[in-house]
């Protein structure tokens, strides 16, 4: 089944090309069906590629979902038109009565920022709270889940001497949980941080189980007891993503490292060799339906009476 989104979003014409089963508004509206309600908080900068990214992982599903954009109002995008950000993003205000299926918190460019210096910090934490009450399951990536960490949880980031940069192995450690059904003994990773998270600190926490790891990164994925999941890594990136980032950090006279275990030969003259994509679908496909599909009431307005 497919992602439903607006007709004219540039993720609809760019999907379609790549044969993948995007439905429009227009053709949705006359079908009988209860679709799954997606949220996403969109805290990258490169707003529309993030968009085709999460979209792209989503579409494989054979369950059907509404997605909403969601933008931070406090926050002042330098990347973005407004234009567009009216025309396909909502604010807070304007969804804080509804219920959601699922969210997504995506990654932000601001790991070297204390959070409560980030500007849209004290917005991202009234929204945080509200999904325990008004999302069946949220998925928090990258920076997105060292904030709900930190959040829900005081679990605080840390510097990195040099940046996770590259492709990493990661090994399954729980294997009964639903979002790592079929997953190999071993998976590979994106990963594209300045910070980390101590294992120490979360396995202190009884309500946090990591349930796969990296040697080399540590914690890859994090579960808890209200549905939520957090991934240290970005399991939505294409295949050119990170060699993007290393020529944007170049040009900028930053020295970075060449991304590990990603340029053929580790040669950022070669291509790069994609070693996530079909975990990375997997990962999307469960978190919708052992996450949300299979916990979320079918009377989308039952979601959180259980906690409230």
């Amino acid at each position: 089944m497919p992602v439903k989104i607006p007709d004219d979003l540039p993720a609809y014409s760019v999907l379609s090309s790549e044969n993948i089963f995007v439905m429009s508004q227009t053709r949705a509206e006359t079908q009988d069906i209860r679709p799954l309600e997606i949220l996403i908080m969109n805290l990258m900068p490169t707003k529309v590629e993030t968009e085709i990214q999460i979209l792209r992982c989503l579409s494989n599903s054979p369950l059907q979902t509404d997605v909403t954009f969601l933008q931070a109002a406090t926050h002042e995008s330098k990347n973005t038109p407004i234009e567009y950000l009216s025309r396909f993003y909502r604010t807070f205000d304007e969804v804080r009565d509804r219920k959601f299926d699922g969210m997504i918190i995506t990654g932000a460019p601001v790991e070297n920022i204390g959070f409560e210096d980030v500007d849209y910090w004290d917005e991202l934490c009234e929204i945080m709270d509200w999904t325990l009450t008004n999302v069946c399951s949220t998925l928090y990536i990258c920076w997105g889940s060292q904030a709900g960490l930190y959040h829900h949880y005081g679990i605080d980031k840390h510097p990195l001497e040099s940046k996770f940069s590259g492709i990493f192995e990661h090994r399954v450690l729980d294997r009964n949980e639903g979002i790592l059904k079929g997953f190999d003994d071993r998976f590979f990773m994106p990963q594209s941080r300045h910070t980390e998270i101590f294992a120490e600190d979360i396995c202190a926490n009884p309500h946090l189980h990591i349930v796969a790891e990296s040697d080399v990164t540590g914690p890859g994925i994090i579960v808890d007891e209200r549905n939520q999941v957090f991934i240290t890594g970005h399991f939505e990136y294409d295949a050119g993503t990170l060699a993007y980032e290393y020529e944007r950090d170049l040009n900028a006279g930053r020295n970075p490292h060449v991304p590990d275990n990603y340029f053929e030969d580790d040669d950022p003259r070669k291509d790069p060799i994609v070693r996530w994509r079909c975990h990375a679908t997997m990962f999307f496909t469960n978190w919708l339906n052992y996450n949300v599909y299979q916990k979320t009431p079918y009377n989308i307005e039952d979601i959180g009476k259980d906690i409230q």
